[in-house]
């Protein structure tokens, strides 16, 4: 059975909450609010947190009180108000939030690997400051099939599992590691790939036209 960190890559159809934060932190707190334990649950909380202030340094103001209260309302928003943890700041009302969040800028920071993108950089970087325990090897198995998948999608010829451990390596600068056996079949990648290719053109084609009524 696959963690329930991995991605469903082309049947994940769920709309993202906060979509500044992307996907890939929508799963992570969707994955905190299954911790069943309230200790781990709030270290993921912490981690989460942390990812999200490095995907988004530059809406860093000087009262940093603020911008990180601004950070834990988002968690508690992107839970659906679901996440129980030991928040720093009093949990926003579901009832009374109505008004979409500030815009997250991306980045300007040099990107070591341009098809990894910032924020997986970054999330790599958090996942190495995480205590050794059951769910940072969840994590670091997740990142790992989203490395392996990002590069399939810039160069979807192949792959070698040997150099996308590498490259977790330098980016966790050596911190991180994984084996191969725990990275998805490179060939079940590539045929999600076709798969979801072909869905969209049946879509594109079934789709019914437009109909404009009136003079130009």
């Amino acid at each position: 059975m696959r963690s329930s960190l991995e991605l469903a890559y082309n049947t994940d159809t769920n709309k993202l909450v906060i979509p500044e934060y992307g996907r890939n932190i929508q799963k992570m707190v969707q994955h905190a609010v299954k911790i069943e334990n309230n200790e781990e649950r709030n270290k993921a909380a912490k981690v989460i947190i942390k990812v999200m202030d490095l995907i988004n340094p530059n809406t860093r103001n000087t009262n940093s009180e603020e911008h990180a209260q601004k950070l834990w309302a988002h968690l508690h928003i992107i839970s659906n108000f679901e996440l129980n943890v030991d928040s720093p700041y009093k949990k926003p009302e579901k009832e009374l939030y109505h008004s979409k969040p500030d815009e997250v800028p991306y980045p300007k920071n040099d990107i070591r690997f341009k098809h990894y993108g910032k924020i997986m950089e970054d999330m790599v970087k958090a996942a190495s400051e995480l205590s050794e325990g059951d769910d940072k090897q969840k994590l670091v198995k997740h990142i790992a099939n989203l490395l392996k998948t990002s590069y399939l999608q810039w160069n979807r010829d192949s792959v070698n599992d040997n150099l996308i451990i590498k490259q977790l390596e330098d980016l966790s600068e050596g911190r991180l590691t994984i084996t191969s056996d725990k990275l998805r079949d490179t060939n079940d990648i590539v045929r999600s790939f076709k798969k979801k290719k072909t869905n969209n053109k049946n879509y594109s084609k079934n789709k019914p036209r437009r109909k404009y009524h009136g003079s130009f």
